[in-house]
C-alpha cells in the first residue's frame, strides 16, 4: 500500500486555556519526525472561541476568550539511511481570558499567557520497523494574571494582579515507535518532560504593590502521547491519539499568596483522544475527518480563569500535492466545550454553558 501523508496543519487542541487539558493549544506535534526525506514546512492557525456565562447575581460576563492565532515552523534533515535531525517551533501553551464590566462579581478579571518552543530532534532507524526519537526542548514563557471582582472580596484579592517577567527553560523528549511501511502502520509513544520555570514577579492589589520583587517557581507538565495509525484499505488510513497530560504539577504560587498555598490556576490531569480516517482520492488529492474527546474534571467547579470543562470536536481537512516537492494542506475543526461553573476558592459565582469555538489552520510543507 503507498505510503499517504494526509496530514492537516494547526486543527487546534483547544481555543483557550480553560479546557481539560489545561493551558495547550498546538498539542506539540511530531508529525515533523516521521516524514521521509530533508523537509522544510511552515504552519499558522486561527481559533475563534465563545465563551460566556451568567454570574449568580443574574449578569452576563460577556465573551470572555480573545480570539488567537499561531504559528509553527519545522526543518527536518535526512542524513543516512539511518539517522535524520530536525527542528520543530511552536506555540504550546497560551491563554487570552478577560470578564468585561458586565458582570460585577467577576469584571476585570484576566489572564494572559504566551509561550514558544523550539524542539531540536533526532531519530535512529535499528532497521525498517524499530526506531528511537528524542531531543532537547527550548522554552519562553511569560503571564499576567489579575483577579478582580466582588467574588473575590472575601479573600482579600480584589484587584489583585501578578505580572511574570519571560523565563527560558530547558526540558527534553523521548519516544519510540514501530512501523510497518508496506501497510502504512505506525505505532509511536512520545514523551515530553516538565519544564521547571522561575519567574521575576510583581504583585500588586489596585496597583499598589504587596509583596517586594521576588521569583514564583512554575512547572509546565509532562505528558505522554501515543500516535498511531494504519492502512485499511488501498488509499486510506485510520488514524488517532491518546494523550495523557500531567497538570497537577502546574501550580502558581507568587509569595503573596504563600501563606495561604493559594494556586492562580486550578489544572486537573487529564486524558484526550481522536480517531479520523484519511482517504487519498488521487495523486493531488486527499481529504480527512477526525472526532476528538478531551476529559472533563472531577467535578463543574473550575477558576474564573476558565469557563469550560472538557470537550468533544469534529475535525476536517484536505491536502493538495501542489507539486512533486510541495503540499498545501488545511483543515477547520469545531470544538463543543463542556459545561463549567467559575468558583474563586471553590465557591459559585458564574455558571458558564453552551460554548464553543471554531479554528482553522493551513501548512506549507515542502520536500527536498
Amino acid at each position: 500500500m503507498k505510503h499517504q501523508t494526509l496530514a492537516v496543519a494547526a486543527l487546534l487542541t483547544s481555543a483557550t486555556a480553560a479546557q481539560a487539558v489545561g493551558l495547550d493549544r498546538s498539542g506539540r506535534p511530531v508529525d515533523l519526525i516521521f516524514q521521509s526525506g530533508t523537509v522544510l514546512e511552515f504552519s499558522g492557525g486561527f481559533a475563534d472561541p465563545s465563551i460566556s456565562g451568567t454570574d449568580l447575581l443574574g449578569f452576563g460576563t460577556g465573551d470572555i476568550a480573545d480570539s488567537f492565532s499561531l504559528l509553527g515552523a519545522g526543518f527536518r534533515y535526512q542524513v543516512n539511511e539511518k539517522f535524520s535531525f530536525g527542528l520543530i517551533i511552536d506555540e504550546p501553551y497560551g491563554a487570552d481570558i478577560l470578564y468585561g464590566s458586565g458582570s460585577p462579581l467577576l469584571a476585570g478579571t484576566a489572564a494572559d499567557v504566551d509561550a514558544t518552543a523550539a524542539t531540536l530532534f533526532g531519530r535512529y532507524h535499528f532497521d525498517d520497523n524499530w526506531s528511537v526519537h528524542g531531543g532537547l526542548v527550548y522554552q519562553r514563557l511569560n503571564a499576567s494574571v489579575t483577579l478582580s471582582g466582588a467574588a473575590f472580596n472575601a479573600s482579600g484579592l480584589n484587584g489583585y494582579r501578578a505580572d511574570f517577567d519571560t523565563d527560558d527553560a530547558f526540558g527534553y523528549t523521548l519516544g519510540v515507535a514501530y512501523e510497518i511501511p508496506e501497510i502504512a502502520l505506525r505505532v509511536a509513544l512520545t514523551y515530553h518532560s516538565e519544564i521547571d520555570h522561575t519567574f521575576d514577579t510583581t504583585q500588586t492589589i489596585s496597583g499598589t504593590a504587596v509583596a517586594a520583587p521576588s521569583t514564583t517557581d512554575v512547572t509546565t507538565p509532562e505528558t505522554i502521547r501515543l500516535d498511531f495509525q494504519s492502512g485499511v484499505a488501498e488509499n486510506t488510513l485510520v488514524f488517532g491519539h491518546v494523550r495523557f497530560s500531567h497538570y497537577s504539577v502546574t501550580e502558581v504560587i507568587p509569595s503573596a499568596l504563600a501563606p495561604t498555598n493559594t494556586s492562580l490556576t486550578d489544572l486537573e490531569n487529564a486524558w484526550d483522544a481522536s480517531i479520523g480516517v484519511g482517504r487519498r482520492f488521487n495523486d493531488k488529492w486527499s481529504g480527512r475527518v477526525a472526532i476528538g474527546w478531551e476529559e472533563k474534571g472531577t467535578d463543574d467547579l473550575v477558576s474564573p480563569l476558565s469557563g469550560t470543562n472538557g470537550a468533544v470536536y469534529l475535525a476536517v481537512g484536505a491536502a493538495y500535492q501542489v507539486t512533486d516537492r510541495i503540499e498545501l494542506s488545511g483543515g477547520i475543526r469545531y470544538t463543543d466545550f463542556g459545561d463549567a461553573i467559575a468558583s474563586p476558592g471553590g465557591r459559585p459565582a458564574a455558571p458558564f454553558d453552551n460554548n464553543d469555538a471554531i479554528s482553522a489552520g493551513l501548512r506549507l510543507r515542502i520536500s527536498f
